[in-house]
Parts: C-alpha cells; structure tokens; sequence
C-alpha cells in the first residue's frame, strides 16, 4: 500500500512516513492509493470478532510496513478493557426506533479522539525506536484533540508535544485536562485567536520544509491518515453489531467541524461498508452545512467564527474536507491544487456542479444545530431514556431527527463524555443536576495548569519550539 498526495506533486509514501510526516511535501494530504475492497463475505466473517481482531484485520489492508505481529501488538495493547472501561471498546446503545449512539467518550481524557491516539501513540513509539529517531509533534485543538494527544504521548520516548489551542475558548474542564500535565515534553501553547487561526499555524510551520526537517516536526492532528485510518475500524465494528446480515444498509450521523471524524466514514463507505448515508451536524459554524447542501464551500475568517456551547465544533475551516474532494473530482490533483490555492487566497469555491455526486454517489447530507436546539436536545433525550449527552453529540442527534428518512437507521456519533460540559448540561437539566464524572477527574479544574499564551504568529510559535526543543536537548 502506498500513498499520494491530493496536490499530486509528492512521492509516493510508505505508512510509517505517513505516520511521521503529517502533510505531504506539496502541502496536501496523503491519502492511500487504493481503497481495499471489503466483500460482504467477508463482513459476514467479521462479525464475531473483538475490537482488537477487527482493527487488526481492517488496518493490515492498508499497513504493510510494519509486520503483522508488531502490528497486531500495537493494536492489543492500546484496546484494552483498562483503557476503554469496556471490552467492547465502542459500545452502541438504542435511544428509540432506528436511531443509536455509538459511546466513543470511554477512553482516558473521556472523548472519541481516544480511539485513535491511544494507538498513535503506541505506533510512534514503535517507528521512532525502530529509526532511532525522535519526533516533536505540533498540533492544534478546539478541545479534545489537545488532551488526547498529550495523554497519549506523556512521558513517551523520542517525543515531545507542542499543541496550540485557542486562547480562553474551550471548556474549563477541557482546560483543566490539558494544562495541568506537568510532563517534561508536553508543552501547551494558547493562541490569541480562534482555533482556525492554530489550525493555520500549523500549516505555517508544516510547509516550512528547512524548519520541519531540523527540528523534526510531525503532526497528530487529523490530518494525520493514521488517526482517520484508526477511526475506520468503529464504523465496522458498530455496523456488524447492529446488522444482523450484510446487505443490510445504515446512516451515521455525525458532529463535525473538522471533517475527520466522518472522513472515516467516507472511508469505510468507499471501501464497501453498506452505508446508506453519511450526515454532517454543525453548529453555527455552518460552513460543512452550507457546502453540503449547495456545493459551496466559504471557509470564514477567524473573527467570523461564533463561539458556542459546542466549542470542539467552532471551526471555519475543514481540513479533512480536501481529502472528500480528492475522491469527489475523482482524484484529480490539478484541480484540488487550484481549489486550496483558493482557499488559502481567503477565497473559497463552487463545486455546485457536482451536487447529485455528493448527495447520490457519495451518500453525503447535513443539517445545523443551534445552542437552543442542543439545550432542548439534551434536555428530551434525558427525558425519554435517562442518557446524558454532551452538547456536540446532542448536535448529531438533533440533526438525525430532522432528517430522518422512513425507517432509515441512523447511528449517531458521540463526541465525548457529558462531564467535559457540565456547565451546559446543568443549563439544559437543572443547575443542581450532579453531571456524572469519573473519580479521577473530581478537582481537576483546580488542579495548577501550564501552559504559555503567545500571539496569532508563526513566526513567535516556531520561535518557542525551537528555545524549548534546544533547552531539551541541552538538559540530556
């Protein structure tokens, strides 16, 4: 398996480079070459396999450089009943007829990024000790990405962490579980600005090749294909745990504003799971929405970003979106070149012309979720099946409901553990309703928090890496 950039000017990478590099060299990002084609014989065989046996299956297909029984070590070792709370790793609970969660919040920081970076961090430890390498990983959060990372990568070898994230704009739980790591190679960044403006950082840095190769700069955002590939595998496993035959067809709904969480299951869609559609919910930030329904896509400028009850979602630009496109204008790299030097002009563009492609051939809908509708969502839900769910996913399901189709079965993605909002929850169910939290995160919002608040500036950022990074190396 090999894999291409959507700009089409990059040589064709091995996994383990994928892994380590981020975006391609043109700027673009990597995709795989190919998509394994996944039988319905072959889903019937998969059905009664545990979480680590169906990863292991599923990643194999586009892994080759990495031998089957480090990799099936990799992958046992991370889908764990002790870092999940639950064999089953990805539970799906019935809400009412025809519409599901997929529970994704039972890792270690208590949202779906776990899934994915608990591996990541396994893997890079695994590759980085094989090269004899180490890597400074840069990355950029609207919330959850930040705090998956870091926990997954504290204290490892060969790696340190540099995730920027927006000034004062998430949760205070969400804070709280970033800045208070006291770790020696976890370094909090907070930007004056929103979180596109980190996002665009980091796409400052990544392109600055001389910079990117001295200071071996890597990236765990989802940008990274090995986080979207591991995000694959729970489309799989919840599709054989609600069907009971393979020619069986169900609909995802899923939160997004980054686009790489329903990536994935684009993904699993293009590699033959029967999925009937894929729905994006945003919030007010509703430009996924707008492209979806009208093929135009208008990414806007961080000072037009609303800042909502939904904060993982206050995103203005897609990053995974390109990796859609790509598929979308059937992989021509030329004009995905053209479309993102729009895009980066602070322009956006027209894909109306393929609007039946991206509704018909690719199964893609969407809706949008206010903060009134999320306060409502959260409050009905309780009503009628005593589950809490976070604002985000209450964005996923409220747009499910209102776009249902008749007797269409519609999975609803949840985002993260209800505890990470407790302030919105309580204006949904009551100020004194006791929003459930593990022991381990009871005070942790008084905890003392690190962290360094620094401009909207590239320059400045790569600066801090850089004093931090030689300091490192001068303290060993």
């Amino acid at each position: 398996m090999k894999y291409i950039s959507t700009r089409g000017q990059s040589p064709q990478m091995s996994f383990c480079e994928v892994l380590l590099s981020g975006l391609a060299q043109d700027g673009g990002l990597l995709m795989p070459k190919e998509y394994p084609q996944i039988s319905s014989a072959t889903l019937d065989n998969w059905r009664n396999l545990t979480y680590p046996e169906l990863a292991f299956q599923i990643m194999k297909l586009f892994i080759d450089d990495i031998p089957d029984e480090d990799l099936r070590y990799l992958i046992n070792k991370t889908y764990t009943k002790e870092n999940f709370a639950t064999d089953d790793i990805t539970p799906v609970y019935k809400l009412k007829d025809n519409l599901h969660l997929l529970s994704l919040s039972n890792g270690p920081t208590l949202a779906f990024k776990d899934v994915a970076m608990q591996l990541l961090g396994h893997m890079f430890e695994y590759v980085l000790a094989k090269q004899k390498r180490t890597i400074n990983i840069l990355g950029a959060t609207s919330g959850d990405t930040g705090s998956a990372a870091e926990y997954a990568m504290r204290g490892k070898y060969g790696i340190n962490v540099f995730m920027l994230s927006p000034n004062g704009k998430m949760s205070a739980f969400q804070r709280a579980q970033m800045y208070s790591l006291q770790d020696e190679n976890i370094f909090n960044i907070a930007i004056e600005g929103m979180f596109d403006d980190c996002q665009d950082i980091i796409k400052a840095i990544q392109s600055d090749s001389s910079f990117k190769e001295e200071y071996a700069i890597g990236t765990i955002n989802s940008i990274n294909w090995a986080r979207i590939l591991a995000q694959v595998v729970y489309y799989f496993k919840s599709y054989l745990e609600i069907t009971k035959t393979s020619i069986e067809r169900i609909s995802y709904c899923v939160p997004s504003g980054n686009f790489g969480d329903i990536c994935a299951g684009h993904i699993a869609r293009m590699m033959g799971l029967p999925i009937n559609r894929l729905i994006v919910a945003t919030n007010e930030n509703d430009v996924l929405d707008e492209f979806f329904q009208s093929g135009q896509y208008r990414p806007r400028a961080a000072r037009e970003v609303h800042v909502t009850s939904s904060p993982s979602m206050d995103i203005a630009k897609a990053s995974n979106l390109e990796r859609f496109v790509f598929d979308l204008v059937e992989r021509d790299a030329t004009q995905i070149d053209a479309l993102w030097s729009e895009v980066s002009a602070g322009k956006g563009f027209d894909l109306n012309g393929r609007i039946d492609d991206i509704h018909n051939k690719f199964g893609f809908n969407s809706g949008k979720c206010t903060h009134a509708q999320r306060i409502e969502t959260i409050r009905s839900t309780y009503e009628s099946t005593q589950v809490v769910i976070d604002p985000h996913t209450a964005s996923g399901v409220y747009v499910a409901q209102q776009v249902a189709l008749p007797n269409e079965c519609i999975v609803c993605l949840e985002t993260a553990l209800p505890a990470k909002f407790e302030e919105t929850i309580q204006e949904a169910l009551g100020e004194n309703f006791p929003v459930p939290r593990p022991k381990q995160w009871e005070g942790i919002e008084k905890k003392e928090q690190k962290f360094q608040v620094l401009p909207n500036n590239a320059d400045v950022v790569k600066m801090f890496i850089r004093e931090n990074i030689e300091r490192s190396q001068q303290s060993k």
